[in-house]
């Protein structure tokens, strides 16, 4: 099974390739794209797990491209590529909200242990997204709960917690069912026949009923896959903008 998946952003081809290389050699899942714009437009449609992101790119540089996918992705790991190795430029980066960042030329062991690390600490984060409205309350996935609006807490447990957050990264996108066997259950789903998502989806909704009237919390779109839907759209909308 491939490891989680990295995209990487990076306009030298020779580099792209010598980082696509060895990431896929470590076992990763790797996309790489040269353009920004494509970027961002990979970190909607796909589960990146982190993304490698040049600083100086044809079109939108790097910071514009982490300023729109910390809009869409808010906890999404990033770390920096470039060959800007002054103080203030890496500070720059960091503020800006990168995880970590790492000065050309680099070797492959460094990068690798890099992309490890953050990773690593990356589930412990706690931002922003991890509070979110839905219809009928609010979902806590700190503290572990859904507060409906007129009723006591209601406790989730870590795997409704991992499954509201991976539907809530991905906004409108339906997720499959495949996809949440893979990145929720870190299970291969190749050849598996398990109606693990659909009973978990069914108690996670009986929990979040206390605060809707119906199904709309987690939509299911028949044949695809399931879908969230967020309260007011809020700062988990994908919709990108300046």
């Amino acid at each position: 099974m491939n490891g989680p998946l990295v995209l990487t952003v990076e306009d030298d081809a020779a580099i792209r390739r010598g980082i696509v290389d060895s990431l896929r050699f470590a076992g990763y899942e790797v996309a790489d794209t040269s353009d920004g714009e494509q970027a961002v437009a990979i970190v909607i449609e796909r589960p990146v797990a982190l993304m490698l992101l040049d600083l100086v790119l044809p079109g939108i540089d790097g910071f514009a491209v982490l300023d729109r996918v910390r809009k869409v992705r808010p906890t999404l790991p990033v770390i920096m590529l470039t060959a800007r190795g002054r103080e203030e430029d890496r500070v720059g980066g960091l503020r800006s909200g990168a995880d970590d960042y790492v000065v050309k030329p680099f070797g492959v062991k460094e990068l690798l242990a890099r992309v490890e690390a953050v990773l690593r600490r990356s589930p412990q984060r706690i931002e922003a997204g991890d509070r979110f409205e839905i219809v009928g309350g609010a979902v806590d996935l700190a503290r572990g709960e859904f507060r409906p609006r007129d009723a006591s807490p209601v406790s989730l447990s870590q795997r409704e917690c991992d499954l509201l957050r991976y539907l809530r990264q991905h906004g409108d996108r339906v997720v499959t069912r495949d996809e949440l066997l893979q990145f929720v259950w870190q299970l291969d789903p190749k050849g598996l026949s398990t109606r693990t998502i659909d009973m978990h989806v069914a108690r996670l909704r009986e929990k979040l009923s206390s605060g809707a009237s119906d199904e709309g919390v987690i939509e299911t779109v028949r044949g695809r896959g399931y879908r969230l839907a967020v309260s007011g759209q809020g700062s988990g909308s994908t919709t990108i903008g300046s």
